[in-house]
This record gives structure tokens, sequence and C-alpha cells, in this order.
């Protein structure tokens, strides 16, 4: 081989070497890219969390129709974000929960499969609804106080609770009392003894705690037992709510497998 064929071929190896070592460069960065930096709409009232676990603690409820900016892809079920506040947590990066803003290059999350979290339900209802959840969570860890008052936001029971959050996002002035409330819930016609028959936004009811087991409650007739608890449900298993000052004040629990579904006597809208 001469010295131009040498030439020739070493030109062409470190040109195949460079296109191979340009196009690896590139496509990782150009991968990250399309997740970092990106926004997405909330579709379905999601938690953001202090880490990127179900069990995480949970920062606050971001609801449905607010859009968080994603910082970066945390393994194959998360994004983290930074919130309209400012505020930097962990939401689930399911399409359940998440819609890619037009014009995001976000992936994974931008198609409207899966829930279509109430994509039935009218503008007017759904943005009651929202401002209902978003006025309740504004009182986050309030203490609670039995027979708290309802001219007072220093604490809340349970229905002075609820009736603050309807007060503050509609005017809406419901009954002073869990038991007159769910009769106005009645009243409206959409009640449903089955809670995962709710719709977010949804008024609860429950019976009294007799225990933390399904078989503590079997055999009651429910339709005859008292209100004793209300709170409101978001979707997704979690009632909004407060019970107890052990249990945080204000907060968010779990329905499914514990004692709130056992209790659960009915509930439905009250707009």
């Amino acid at each position: 081989m001469n010295w131009k064929s040498k030439i020739i071929t070493a030109s062409v190896t470190a040109t195949m070497l460079m296109g191979s070592l340009t196009t690896g460069a590139l496509t990782t960065p150009a991968s990250a890219a399309a997740v970092e930096n990106s926004k997405v709409k909330v579709i379905w009232g999601v938690n953001l969390r202090t880490s990127p676990s179900s069990s995480a603690s949970i920062v606050r409820m971001v609801p449905k129709g607010e859009t968080v900016k994603v910082l970066q892809k945390s393994g194959s079920g998360w994004y983290k974000v930074k919130d309209s506040g400012n505020r930097t947590g962990y939401i689930s990066s399911s399409s359940k929960y998440t819609q890619a803003v037009k014009g995001s290059t976000t992936t994974g999350s931008g198609s409207t499969s899966g829930s279509g979290s109430g994509s039935s339900t009218s503008v007017t209802g759904s943005a009651s609804v929202e401002k209902v959840i978003a006025a309740g969570m504004k009182y986050w860890g309030t203490p609670y106080e039995f027979g708290a008052s309802r001219n007072s936001t220093a604490t809340f029971d349970c229905s002075s609770f609820v009736r603050q959050a309807f007060m503050d996002a509609l005017g809406i002035k419901l009954p002073s009392d869990s038991r007159k409330q769910g009769a106005y819930v009645k009243a409206k016609g959409s009640g449903t003894t089955h809670w995962k028959n709710l719709k977010r936004g949804d008024l609860m009811y429950f019976m009294s705690y007799k225990g933390s087991s399904a078989s503590s409650y079997s055999g009651m007739n429910k339709s005859k037992a008292t209100i004793t608890h209300t709170g409101i449900y978001l979707g997704d298993g979690k009632v909004l709510h407060t019970y107890s000052n052990a249990g945080g004040g204000v907060t968010i629990s779990d329905i499914s497998g514990k004692h709130w579904e056992y209790r659960f006597l009915f509930g439905g809208s009250a707009l």
C-alpha cells in the first residue's frame, strides 16, 4: 500500500470513528433534554412527594390544571419537578396524572390514554371542584378541634373544614354539621354507597369508628347508621379531611383497606 492509499484509508477510518462518536455523544444529551426543563400539565390530582416513592411524605396535592416544570426523570415511574410555588419534589410520571404541554419535549407522559382524567366532566364543574380542593389544601396541617368555631380558621373539625373550603372557593355556605351536610348532598340526588364510584370533589360520609378490620363493621345496617365524619374525595383512593391532631390535623388519608373504607356510608356532590 503506497502512502496515498494509507492517507485515504486513515481519513476514511477517522471519519467513521468521529461520525460514530459524534452520533453517540449527541444521542444521550438529546434524550436527557427531552425530559429536563420541559413542562407537564396535571390532568388528575397527584401527590408531590419528598422522594420518588409512594411511601414518601406528601408535600402537597398538585391539583388538576396546574403546570409543573420537569427537572429530570427519576427511575421508570417518577419525575422530579418544580411546582407553581417553586417547591421541588417528585410526582408519578404515569400518563394518568400528567400530559405534556404543547411544544414541550417531555416524553413518556404525553399520552392521554388511561383514566382520561374526567375529560367528559363539564369545564365549569371541573373548575369548581378544583377550586374547592385547592381551598382545602391551603389549610394543610391546621390543628383539629372537636366542635371548632365556624367563624375561625385557626382550628377545624371535619364539617367546619369542608364548609370552609366551599365558602373560600365558591362562596357556598354548607350546613354547619356533617349530618346536615350529608342530608344536603342526598337532596342533590347524586349519592352513592360505593366509594369507588365517587368522583373527584365529592363529599364522603362515615359512621363511628368500631375497629380497624372489616369484620368490625359486618352485619351492620349502614342505611340507619349516624354520620360522624366527613371529608372531600380526591380521587385515586384518597380523602382530604381532618379527624385528630395525632392524625396531623388537615391531612390526606388512604381509603382502601383502611377503616375509612369500612366506615363509609355514602357520598356525592354538593355542587
